[in-house]
């Protein structure tokens, strides 16, 4: 499954393709995402993923009730990404701060890198693929982090792939389907986007259209009976999980169930357009409007559906522009290369090619970050100091926190259970998320939530709402502060 070389014929063995152009996109494109990825080792989120991979390591078993909070007094919780946190508390185990960042570098450029083969293999042509790779590695920078949708991005280009080899190929590659939405399941709720898609191509294998430029070619009766029975064996493949129907239908919980989440937790906001991702995804979609209308290059249907969905949820989701990236890039590389022409045969130059591998591999090991580099990039996005002055007043007693910071305190500080944290779904349930969002933006009496909870000590941003308020209130005073955060104590909690 070679890559279109758009070379001249020639030598084909394997230190050939080794050495050959397209391989050394890839490794730029790898590159690329480790230079982006630098800089982008502490994610809120990753501190209770990982914390939860943890658990499961060393319980065996998956939490079903919360257990790091004392605010939902241990409600039943869904843990709808155990699989994918338990490879990242693995890759802690194994390399500590520089594990995670290999997990999410290794990650992040298999997306990126698949997505620029699924463009040459739709293109024919693999200089223009790499404008495919490039979209999807900017559009991915909206959420490259250690975090579980890695993996089920990953599973979204898996599953484009498995489903062109199948219609050009082989139909017997359909059949990786279901086991890849059976571990999609378990790491990720992005599993009902997978089988959107692939209930499309189903439905669009069954249609013969031709309006104006939209066409549509009903496929044979084998390959519409192999998507119908691969779509029912994978819909059955998501209830392999030892969650439940629960896990399955999780993600219409977030859509439906939790408006609080949604309507106030940034990534969840519309795209804005006068952001450099929303400005992309508009230059994208007129872009591949204009080849369109301009050279009278027709669209299949399944390629406009795809275009029309992923464009809805990333202008109503910011956050889901980056799938946005993967599903629209191969039909913008299929239209580029039809304008660009057939690809014209071109001499390689292994050497220059192996030269300029070499210095992007030395590039790399230059700017892989250290330990120490990690641990500053994690000090200095949550309160590790206020961490470091908590344990030595020994400050007992419920502890309100920032919202951002509640994942990275499961973590560094396990023996205070936090008010909240990035688990947004088991606080919606629990009404504590509303609480938290009257209290923090002063829309209530302030002492009344420090009272039902009991509430001993704060630690909050220096520009936080509350941080403003709480030293006029009787009965607190300022324990400590630095640059990122500062704690409020009763005072009795002072000695």
């Amino acid at each position: 499954m070679a890559l279109p070389a758009d070379a001249a014929p020639g030598r084909t063995g394997p230190l050939s393709r080794l050495l050959s152009f397209p391989a050394l996109l890839v490794v730029a494109l790898g590159l690329l995402v480790g230079l982006t990825c630098r800089g982008r080792f502490s994610d809120p989120d990753t501190w209770w993923h990982l914390k939860v991979g943890e658990i499961i390591w060393q319980t065996h078993s998956l939490p079903r009730t919360d257990t790091l909070s004392y605010t939902t007094h241990q409600h039943a919780w869904i843990p709808h990404e155990w699989l994918a946190e338990i490879s990242i508390y693995a890759a802690y185990r194994l390399g500590g701060y520089q594990g995670l960042w290999l997990w999410q570098w290794g990650l992040a450029s298999l997306v990126v890198i698949l997505v620029y083969a699924l463009c040459a293999w739709h293109a024919g042509n693999a200089k223009v693929a790499l404008i495919g790779g490039m979209a999807a590695w900017f559009f991915s920078t909206i959420s490259l982090a250690t975090r579980p949708l890695l993996l089920g991005y990953l599973f979204l280009v898996a599953e484009l792939l498995l489903i062109h080899l199948g219609r050009t190929r082989d139909r017997r590659w359909l059949w990786g389907l279901p086991p890849l939405f059976a571990l999609w399941v378990n790491c990720h709720g992005s599993h009902v986007l997978g089988l959107a898609v692939l209930g499309m191509y189903t439905a669009c294998s069954w249609v013969d259209l031709r309006a104006g430029l939209l066409v549509s070619e009903r496929r044979a009766p084998q390959e519409r009976r192999a998507f119908a029975a691969v779509l029912a064996a994978s819909v059955a493949a998501l209830f392999v999980n030892p969650v439940g129907p629960q896990l399955v239908f999780y993600p219409f919980n977030v859509l439906a169930g939790q408006p609080v989440n949604v309507g106030n937790v940034a990534e969840w906001a519309s795209l804005n357009f006068q952001e450099a991702r929303g400005i992309g995804l508009f230059l994208v979609v007129g872009l591949i409007a204009l080849l369109v209308l301009a050279r009278r290059a027709t669209v299949r249907l399944e390629e406009a559906l795809l275009l029309a969905g992923a464009t809805l949820l990333a202008v109503r989701h910011s956050r889901l522009v980056f799938g946005f990236g993967i599903l629209a890039a191969p039909l913008l590389t299929r239209l580029l290369a039809e304008a660009w022409g057939a690809p014209r045969a071109s001499r390689e130059h292994p050497v220059a090619n192996g030269f300029l591998m070499a210095a992007a591999a030395a590039i790399f090991a230059v700017s892989f970050p250290s330990t120490p580099e990690l641990q500053r990039q994690a000090a200095q996005a949550n309160p590790q100091g206020a961490v470091e002055f908590v344990r030595k007043a020994g400050l007992t007693g419920p502890m309100m926190n920032e919202y951002v910071w509640g994942g990275y305190l499961t973590w560094a500080l396990p023996e205070h259970r936090v008010f909240i944290d990035g688990r947004a779904d088991v606080f919606e349930w629990t009404g504590v998320l509303a609480e938290y969002g009257r209290w923090y933006t002063l829309q209530e009496d302030p002492q009344k939530l420090l009272g039902k909870y009991g509430i001993q000590f704060c630690l909050l941003r220096p520009e936080a709402p509350q941080a403003q308020v709480l030293p006029y209130l009787t009965g607190w005073r300022r324990a400590y502060r630095d640059e990122r955060a500062v704690v409020f104590v009763r005072d009795k909690e002072v000695h």
